[in-house]
């Protein structure tokens, strides 16, 4: 009989490609690892790897036994699923990943609703950055998350998730109002200082009058940088990084400074409007979904979560919904 927890490690190995890589992720020993798998192949009574170098491939029976695996695993969570449902009453923890903005201004509300209907789950948040997430459900250190996705980075999809669709976001190039004391190549943008603009006809053409200023971007590996990046090149230049930094609170402080412009998401820059920082409309969207490991969609908890979520999106957020 095959073990659920090694096929739950070859399902990893599939994904990262090196013993090391599942070890650190699930929180083993590399000797563990190879000596779990080794057990498993003398299970499945034929090769499953084989090693190129320092990293391991899987055999065609090896990636057979994933496709089994995944469905193993949706049918357990399914279970799960049932088995909760069964007892009544939601108890105990609720691992929760989300970004920043999110865990800011839609979060909190959804926590409020979410005690008072169910007072004995106990939610726990976990600030993550969305290109963490699927790593984090797979390995079970969260049972649900927010991610995010732009135009310039769609969401891939992860094997072993699912996603549902919460809200959208209008986009900004946020800049130095005209007059503010800044760098050279960085030209304030006449029109209301603080208040978003209507939305630019030209997107390309709004970014590429910035190709010789500096640019403020998320640190690199997030979707946000990413998605500067890409957006940038797509107008046909490299954007000039001065300064990387996630908040994007600091972010638009830095643009105030006159330190640069940044492309921002309309939930980072809610609050009182900055007559030093200029904001333009552009085309392009941030898309925010709940994740959770396929087959718990009828998880009560996990239901409740989303329901609660969707109640606190704000009406401005609602209209705009995300694509799953």
């Amino acid at each position: 009989m095959l073990d659920v927890r090694r096929l739950r490690l070859l399902r990893e190995l599939a994904r990262r490609g090196t013993i090391a890589a599942v070890a650190e992720a699930l929180s083993f020993s590399p000797s563990a690892v190879s000596q779990q798998l080794g057990v498993l192949e003398r299970e499945a009574g034929l090769p499953l790897l084989e090693r190129t170098g320092r990293r391991v491939r899987l055999t065609p029976a090896g990636q057979n036994l994933v496709r089994h695996a995944e469905a193993v695993l949706e049918r357990l969570e399914q279970a799960d699923a049932d088995l909760a449902e069964a007892r009544g009453g939601l108890a105990g923890a609720l691992r929760i990943g989300a970004f920043p903005t999110a865990s800011r201004a839609i979060v909190p509300a959804a926590l409020v609703a979410l005690a008072r209907r169910h007072p004995g789950l106990e939610p726990m948040v976990c600030e993550t950055d969305p290109a963490a997430v699927a790593h984090a459900l797979r390995a079970g250190d969260l049972d649900v998350a927010l991610v995010h996705a732009y135009d310039f980075v769609p969401a891939e999809r992860e094997p072993g998730l699912t996603t549902e669709p919460l809200y959208g976001e209008a986009m900004y190039l946020a800049e130095p109002a005209a007059g503010t004391p800044g760098t050279p190549g960085m030209p304030g943008t006449p029109g209301a200082p603080g208040a978003p603009g209507a939305t630019a006809p030209d997107q390309d053409a709004v970014l590429r009058a910035h190709a010789g200023s500096p640019w403020i971007t998320a640190t690199p590996g997030t979707l946000c940088h990413a998605m500067t990046v890409r957006a940038c090149q797509a107008a046909g230049f490299t954007p000039r990084v001065r300064h990387q930094v996630d908040e994007f609170a600091t972010v638009l402080a830095l643009v105030a400074a006159g330190q640069g412009v940044a492309v921002v998401p309309q939930l980072g820059v809610t609050g009182p409007a900055d007559p030093s920082v200029h904001l333009t409309r552009l085309v392009m969207q941030r898309r925010t979904n709940l994740a959770f490991r396929s087959g718990a969609a009828a998880h009560p908890a996990v239901a409740a979560f989303g329901a609660a979520l969707r109640a606190a999106v704000p009406p401005d957020l609602a209209g705009s919904r995300a694509e799953a």
